[in-house]
């Protein structure tokens, strides 16, 4: 057993961002790009090292405590047993836990309202495991967000991509491309301010998830099979044309859907990427996008629309539904008249938040 002295003592601080989807929601779990970036809205987690091998975490914000020890974490006690599945696989990594330690967890970001709270909490998890572990070497922030998503989505058989862990993890607006590999691009930042409305409506990310991704993988499917050619990244609308023969009028209308959201997704990168951004197109492209997942995906609400809807009479240039969708947040593009747009959100119900873009995780202590 290692015997923790005052230079093992050093308490230890890391915080990580929200985030909200601009372009692709729904779009990585197919391999197809996003672009999202990440929000002054922030989880943090503090550590100081114990004298035994008992890890307690204090969670006040959801009234909760959990306790574990660094000599039973084989078997997960509970559906997203985040702690454990990150001390898993941080090990499986490489890394070695001589003494427990006490921990306690404080955010701001809403809580399963879409604005990635849970991978968040999993990527500042890695994140400081890998100051509390020995091991040779040090992680990079892609290696932070990698790790995180295994822990999270992958030892946990979910259906969620890596989009929400790689832009908590490195921050700023990225675009991110994951095929054929995944490719992490830094984009300049907007500069106006956003505005996050939670609609307080609960939702079911898991089966929200499930639902959209298999019906579109099971499209992708049938299609391959009926062309090799076929990619969802590639497909063009003289291609749908093509295929349509293949699929029933629902089918057909997700995927075209589908590529419309791929498509608007690369003409506001190439939009971002210029010198001057153009913000009333960049707020069109938001709406463009915004009536693709409500018309046919299906996953705006009644409220969220209608808080969409008064953040544009207020004076926002555009703006969606953001994550998962079926309840959660929404966010409106606010160059101008915050404050305005913030109270027309509220007056619909939501609780409104004035963010800005924000660096990734980070130690701060």
């Amino acid at each position: 057993m290692k015997i923790v002295n005052s230079e093992d003592s050093k308490k230890i601080q890391v915080s990580t961002p929200g985030r909200i989807c601009l372009f692709g929601e729904h779009q990585d779990y197919l391999q197809l790009p996003v672009i999202a970036c990440a929000i002054s809205l922030r989880i943090r987690i503090h550590a100081t090292p114990r004298n035994d091998s008992s890890i307690q975490i204090d969670l006040p914000d959801l009234g909760e405590h959990q306790s574990l020890s660094l000599n039973s974490l084989e078997d997960y006690r509970h559906e997203r047993d985040y702690f454990r599945s990150g001390l898993k696989v941080m090990r499986e990594a490489g890394f070695a836990y001589l003494c427990g330690f006490d921990c306690s967890v404080h955010g701001e970001i809403p809580i399963n309202a879409g604005t990635s709270s849970s991978s968040a909490l999993v990527v500042s998890w890695i994140h400081l495991l890998s100051y509390l572990g020995e091991r040779k070497g040090i992680l990079t922030v892609k290696d932070i967000a990698t790790l995180a998503h295994r822990a999270e989505v992958e030892e946990f058989h979910e259906p969620g991509g890596s989009m929400d862990h790689y832009t908590t993890a490195v921050g700023g607006v990225v675009h991110i491309q994951f095929y054929p590999v995944d490719v992490i691009d830094p984009l300049p930042s907007p500069s106006g301010r956003f505005v996050l409305g939670d609609s307080g409506e609960p939702k079911d990310t898991k089966k929200v998830l499930s639902r959209s991704k298999d019906r579109v993988l099971a499209i992708n499917e049938n299609l391959k099979k009926r062309d090799a050619r076929f990619s969802l990244y590639n497909a063009a609308t003289e291609d749908l044309d093509r295929l349509k023969r293949f699929l029933s009028t629902d089918e057909y209308r997700l995927l075209e859907g589908t590529l419309r959201n791929r498509d608007i997704t690369r003409e506001a990168r190439s939009l971002m990427a210029s010198d001057i951004l153009d913000e009333k197109k960049f707020g069109s492209l938001l709406l463009d996008h915004q009536a693709m997942l409500r018309d046919v995906l299906g996953i705006s609400t009644r409220k969220i629309d209608k808080m969409l809807d008064a953040a544009c009479q207020a004076g926002a240039l555009g703006g969606k539904i953001n994550g998962s969708g079926g309840g959660g947040c929404m966010f409106a593009y606010a160059p101008e008249h915050t404050e305005e747009i913030a109270a027309a959100i509220e007056r619909e119900g939501g609780k409104s938040y004035i963010v800005t873009i924000a660096e990734g995780t980070k130690r701060e202590l």
